[in-house]
């Protein structure tokens, strides 16, 4: 690739934003002349200078893209770092006039060597760069540093510089390229790593969530089990609603699907927290009215708001298949499909309220019929809030028992049939949903 190749990439990538330089030097003699500096367009790129570690942070704004940091300035606490130039301050003596820095006769020196031994590691050398690292953790950095002292910047480069420069051969040229190449460098390095931390993250965040959803306990029974889950919030997979299904030693089989207020991780923490309540009070062989004043005491002492509140749906299935005892804390109903038949919804007139709304409220419990072969629906509202006909109304539950119909008389079940209901829902919707969607499905085959 030619050179000029090169530098018509670098303009590109960098989006033709002006560079600026920090220089972090206290050369006494001056001997550091910065050249002019442009960048691959021809543009100059500004300069600021600092003499110290004080100084730079107070010039070191968010428009900074690089640093040029002489590896010989002293490092925090006024210690030069190792080799460079000698920084021994003068002191006073009596009269006040300044002396040498140098060691009184029969004083120990100390920065000499000891007695044999060897010069400290490069790494010890090196404080003021890792200092400046620590405070320019978005900037590119170069180092400088003496001809002859290659080794060193090498360990200044393993350290984290971009590069490192030395003194004697520097020209406008070399470190105007310089500090292109250190910029892109530095930018796809951040790029890299955020990519990095998100894939890790997002990874964790999959296995935790994945490890939050049920997996339901149904050994024994002749019922199917088929559920889907989409949450409302980006990039997440547990939003706020929940569900699970049971079965209890006497054979009844036990399903429940929840809503909380709200589509946040804390809301989404408290809908398991829910969950876990209702099944281990399920085992404990509470129900109904019971069940249901229990979970709201759980809510009421678990939930960050006082407005927070949940819905929730409990369906209760005999050990024969053929009835269920209904309970509803204002949710929606369930829809039952008769198998070959129309599906409709259950009963809701007795629904009772929300949990965490009314002190002392009371759920009503309702028998139920189902017959011998049926397919049950219980769902949450993000199911039925979608948007139809351009957004001029809500499917609703007369809409979504419609749509269901006629999936149910194309060949649909199970898991499949859940899917093509949320697809379509997202379909009329124009588009994704911004509520959780959970549905769960019992099928009693013929």
């Amino acid at each position: 690739m030619t050179e000029e190749r090169q530098e018509s990439q670098e303009s590109q990538s960098l989006g033709g934003v002006t560079l600026t330089l920090l220089v972090i030097e206290d050369d006494p003699a001056r001997s550091l002349s910065v050249p002019e500096l442009l960048d691959a367009a021809g543009n100059p790129i500004r300069v600021r200078t600092a003499r110290n570690l004080t100084e730079a942070e107070r010039l070191l704004t968010d428009d900074v893209h690089c640093i040029l940091l002489d590896l010989a300035l002293p490092a925090p606490g006024g210690h030069r770092n190792g080799r460079g130039r000698n920084n021994r301050t003068g002191r006073t003596d009596r009269t006040g006039r300044t002396v040498s820095g140098l060691p009184r006769p029969g004083e120990p020196d100390p920065e000499a060597t000891p007695p044999g031994g060897t010069p400290a590691p490069a790494t010890e050398e090196l404080i003021t760069l890792k200092h400046v690292l620590r405070i320019a953790p978005r900037q590119a950095v170069l180092a400088l540093t003496a001809t002859g002292d290659e080794e060193r910047g090498a360990e200044a480069v393993r350290v984290g510089a971009q590069d490192y420069l030395l003194r004697e051969e520097l020209d406008g040229r070399l470190l105007s390229r310089a500090i292109r190449y250190a910029v892109e460098r530095k930018r796809a390095d951040i790029a890299q790593r955020q990519l990095t931390e998100s894939k890790l993250r997002a990874q964790e965040n999959a296995r935790l969530e994945r490890g939050l959803l049920p997996t339901p306990l149904l050994e024994g029974s002749k019922l199917r089990f088929a559920a889907h889950y989409r949450p409302g919030r980006s990039r997440a997979l547990l939003g706020g609603d929940f569900y699970d299904t049971v079965r209890t030693l006497d054979g009844t089989v036990h399903a429940m699907i929840g809503d909380v207020c709200g589509h946040g991780p804390d809301e989404a923490a408290l809908g398991v927290e829910l969950r876990i309540a209702w099944r281990a009070l399920t085992f404990a062989g509470l129900c109904g009215d019971h069940l249901l004043s229990t979970l709201q005491r759980v809510l009421e002492h678990e939930r960050a708001d006082e407005e927070i509140f949940a819905t929730l749906c409990m369906v209760d299935i005999a050990p024969d298949g053929q009835s269920a005892s209904l309970s509803l804390a204002g949710h929606p109903a369930p829809l039952v499909a008769p198998h070959g038949g129309r599906p409709e919804l259950l009963p809701y007139d007795d629904n009772g309220p929300a949990l965490g709304l009314l002190p002392n409220a009371r759920w009503p419990r309702r028998k139920v019929h189902l017959g011998g072969a049926w397919s049950l629906m219980l769902y949450t509202d993000g199911l039925i809030e979608g948007r139809i006909d351009g957004g001029k109304q809500r499917l609703g539950e007369d809409g979504m028992v419609d749509m269901v119909g006629r999936q149910l008389a194309a060949g649909l079940s199970g898991e499949d049939l859940l899917e093509a209901a949320v697809s379509e829902v997202r379909e009329l919707n124009g588009g994704e949903l911004t509520d959780d969607v959970a549905v769960l499905l019992l099928d009693r085959l013929p």
